[in-house]
């Protein structure tokens, strides 16, 4: 007959003399083989007492036996997200070869090449964190599947191209958590967010954000070229100087460089720092600092209409001035970054 055993509270032996008899049949059928399991070890590190090593190894063998390997709680379906992955590469063909499309023939997202490129290389570069990370299966990754499939019917209902790009993130960010948990999304939140810089604006928001940025890089050049003797007449995008008038014109408006500059903030921020902090503080700096590059390239193009030859506004002067222009940028970010660590203290806080 089972029976309980009363902790000795002097020794910490159980003391056999105390023991009562158990009469729940239930509590013995619950308990039995644990207790079995129990009963056997202790007799055994009682055996083993005058031996360290051997009592250890028997502990050792007890806790493995009733704790099972984490490798086999960890397994996960993987068929099932094989078999989702192919359907969803299915659904998104048509819309992926669009996207690579636009990357080719729009100079403005060529960048969208080297975005999932370097995504997947950060998980590729903390593959050693995610491994440690123990899978939670989420449900909530069912909601966010769902509403990225609604967010697809949406786009192409309304032939709204951009709602059925961010669909995807949407769809892989559910997935994710629907088979790896919240914690593994967590640690990909970061190469995940990263992917939003491949998706090209909507044509619509492009528009209302490239048209301030001609008057505004307009405004800022016919400023500065009266400083360097250079008469200006201004008239909207139009500069109007003593040579030529100079237009600036929506290639010319910066927003080129911004969003490549975007990109490479947040790349930058990745390989060259480690605190959050700065990191967002570059990726907010690229703002200015592509629109003060892009009025000194204007600024520029009026100098050598006015002193040199106004042909040289054209051709490959006026693409090798945009270059330029791009690698001054960068200084301009690398400085910035300098700056931000020199007056940054050890608890990030200026």
């Amino acid at each position: 007959m089972p029976i309980r055993i009363i902790a000795d509270s002097v020794s910490g032996w159980p003391d056999f003399s105390k023991a009562k008899p158990v009469t729940s049949v239930s509590a013995c059928h619950c308990g039995c083989a644990q207790a079995a399991h129990i009963l056997a070890v202790t007799a055994e590190v009682l055996h083993f007492s005058d031996e360290p090593d051997a009592m250890s190894q028997v502990l050792q063998s007890g806790l493995s036996a009733a704790h099972p390997p984490v490798d086999a709680e960890r397994r996960m379906p993987f068929w099932q997200a094989a078999v989702l992955g192919v359907l969803l590469l299915w659904i998104y063909l048509p819309i992926l070869s669009r996207l690579v499309a636009q990357w080719w023939n729009d100079p403005n997202f060529s960048h969208g090449f080297f975005v999932p490129l370097f995504s997947a290389f950060v998980v590729w570069q903390e593959r050693s964190r995610f491994a440690v990370v123990h899978p939670k299966p989420s449900w909530w990754g069912a909601l966010f599947l769902l509403a990225g499939l609604c967010v697809l019917i949406l786009g192409q209902m309304g032939a709204e191209i951009f709602l059925s790009r961010v669909s995807l993130l949407i769809v892989l960010a559910g997935l994710i958590i629907l088979f790896f948990g919240w914690s593994f999304f967590r640690e990909l939140l970061f190469p995940w967010a990263l992917l939003f810089l491949m998706i090209p604006i909507p044509a619509i928001v492009f528009n209302q954000i490239t048209f301030p940025l001609q008057i505004l890089a307009s405004k800022v050049a016919s400023t500065v070229l009266p400083w360097m003797g250079v008469p200006v007449l201004r008239e909207g995008n139009v500069i109007n100087l003593p040579a030529m008038a100079l237009e600036v014109a929506e290639a010319c408006s910066g927003i080129r460089s911004l969003i490549s500059l975007l990109t490479l903030a947040a790349i930058y921020g990745y390989l060259m720092e480690q605190k959050n902090s700065i990191r967002l503080l570059l990726v907010m700096g690229a703002i200015p600092i592509a629109v003060a590059a892009n009025s000194l390239r204007i600024v520029g193009t009026g100098l050598l209409v006015q002193y040199w030859d106004p042909a040289k506004a054209e051709g490959f002067f006026h693409e090798f001035s945009g270059w330029l222009i791009f690698v001054i940028s960068l200084l301009m970010l690398y400085l910035l970054h300098r700056v931000l660590r020199i007056f940054w203290d050890e608890e990030g806080v200026l």
